[in-house]
């Protein structure tokens, strides 16, 4: 994990400083300047990528707390009966043989079928699972959903979607600041500090790219869900895993219950309809069936 995120935060930083010294190849820092705009694009560039990141990485480190607050997570540290014996004995078994550490294991209070994981560090995760997909769904269908999600966990997709955030909070910011600054110097004339404008039209700017920015990283999302079922078909066996989500088909709905940020590692996004579907984070099932089936 290490390596991964020291190769992903250099190629980002290396983004950056290709960014600045472009801007100043081009001219655009002395285009500003003459224009009476004078942006230090270089100083912004860096704070942006400091609150961008910051914000992201604070996410993803108070991620499995979070969870175990909002979600009501009821952790299986002694198994009180078969069932949370087999929930254990089936994710220790998971994680053996996708070779990453013991994840906690819960349970949550939700008639959705539904399960997610979570956590900074691929060895020191959180597998939960609600209480109507245990109600709903064979222990064959069981297995297959801890397994996707045991895939998540060992493709380190937290830290990646975590780092994929932060370069689009990075970018967000930064050009929001940019159009603020141009249309407080050059349309209101402001010529000190920074006026109404700059603060209006940075807070609308960043609203707009934001909803961009989060299209952008639900289809990094959807990509991934992808790969998640196949190790879970991998981990648990293909028929198993087409069977569980089948079984989610039956219980579709528009919304899931859980967070947005924990929507996102579920098993089981919601169904969403025209514009909004650029949002969903996961895939259709019907799309997920079908690419298992044809692997």
């Amino acid at each position: 994990m290490f390596t991964r995120i020291t190769l992903f935060l250099m190629t980002n930083i290396a983004i950056l400083a290709v960014l600045s010294i472009s801007m100043r190849v081009l001219g655009i820092d002395q285009m500003l300047a003459a224009d009476g705009i004078g942006i230090n694009l270089t100083g912004l560039l860096i704070m942006a990528a400091v609150i961008g990141f910051a914000g992201s990485f604070i996410s993803l480190a108070i991620s499995k707390w979070m969870a175990k607050r909002s979600m009501g997570v009821q952790l299986i540290e002694q198994p009180a009966n078969s069932r949370e014996r087999w929930l254990v004995e089936t994710v220790r078994r998971q994680a053996e043989r996708a070779r990453i550490g013991m994840p906690e294991v819960g349970i949550f209070d939700s008639a959705q079928p539904n399960a997610f994981a979570t956590g900074m560090n691929r060895n020191n995760a959180l597998v939960a699972v609600s209480t109507g997909l245990l109600q709903s769904m064979t222990q064959d269908e069981v297995e297959a959903v801890l397994g996707h999600e045991i895939s998540h966990v060992a493709n380190g997709d937290m830290i990646t979607m975590g780092l994929i955030q932060g370069v689009l909070n990075t970018f967000v910011i930064f050009i929001s600041r940019v159009i603020g600054t141009f249309v407080d110097r050059v349309i209101f004339k402001n010529e000190r500090g920074f006026g109404i404008g700059y603060f209006v039209v940075s807070i609308i700017a960043e609203l707009i790219l934001g909803v961009f920015a989060a299209m952008i990283a639900a289809w990094f999302s959807r990509h991934r869900e992808f790969r998640a079922d196949a190790g879970g078909a991998e981990l648990a066996g293909k028929q198993k895993m087409i069977a569980s989500l089948q079984r989610l088909q039956q219980y579709q709905q528009e919304q899931s219950d859980m967070p947005g940020e924990l929507a996102a590692f579920g098993i089981s996004g919601g169904l969403k309809h025209g514009i909004a579907a650029l949002l969903m984070t996961h895939p259709p099932l019907e799309a997920r069936i079908a690419a298992l089936k044809n692997s």
